[in-house]
């Protein structure tokens, strides 16, 4: 009797999770249906709420903000837009460090969480996977003697926190696994063990 209530926890939970996380995200992008004027919504032109359009419209809004932003006018409308934001005091602290941030995890030509790391924490003898951010930079840079890289360690279940830590090169491994099925491993606890 247990082991059926088992076998089917463990086909219904990830299931359950995974239409939770969806509907989540669906709900949360047809939001943006607000932002049109009340006659084009399509639950007035249409006469009934159709979940999804939001999420369409989002998409389509990200991609064509993309392709208008990669020629030369859409660079200088982005370059003026960013200007102005610099010259907002408040704005400009938070919009500058989420940029930094995005730019650091979006963009192709970056090594943050390209690498995946075997690092000893929190204390020597106990190993964890880490992902390589970069390397530290600025002031730190000479207080620190030697080849550092910048490290995050991510937390299990939910790798979204963790925790950031310069560390001597030489004290790290670097891993032959793809930063996605290390994810898969530490948000499973270990239990998705990858394939050698």
């Amino acid at each position: 009797m247990k082991r059926y209530f088992i076998t089917g926890l463990l086909i219904w939970v990830p299931l359950g999770m995974t239409i939770w996380v969806l509907k989540f995200l669906i709900s949360t992008m047809d939001q943006s249906l607000l932002l049109l004027p009340e006659n084009l919504q399509p639950e007035n032109l249409l006469g009934m709420n159709i979940p999804g359009i939001g999420t369409v419209l989002t998409l389509l809004v990200v991609f064509v903000t993309g392709l208008l932003t990669t020629n030369i006018i859409g660079q200088k409308l982005v370059s003026f837009w960013e200007g102005v934001l610099w010259r907002i005091p408040v704005v400009k602290s938070i919009y500058y460090g989420i940029k930094q941030v995005s730019d650091t995890l979006f963009s192709s030509q970056g090594d943050a969480f390209r690498k995946a790391l075997l690092i000893q924490y929190p204390r020597e003898g106990s190993w964890t996977i880490a992902f390589m951010t970069g390397q530290p930079g600025g002031d730190i840079v000479n207080h620190l003697k030697g080849d550092y890289i910048s490290v995050y360690v991510p937390t299990t279940p939910n790798p979204t926190s963790g925790f950031f830590l310069m560390m001597p090169r030489s004290d790290v491994i670097e891993l032959d696994m793809s930063v996605d099925v290390a994810l898969k491993y530490i948000i499973s606890m270990g239990v998705a063990s990858p394939q050698q």
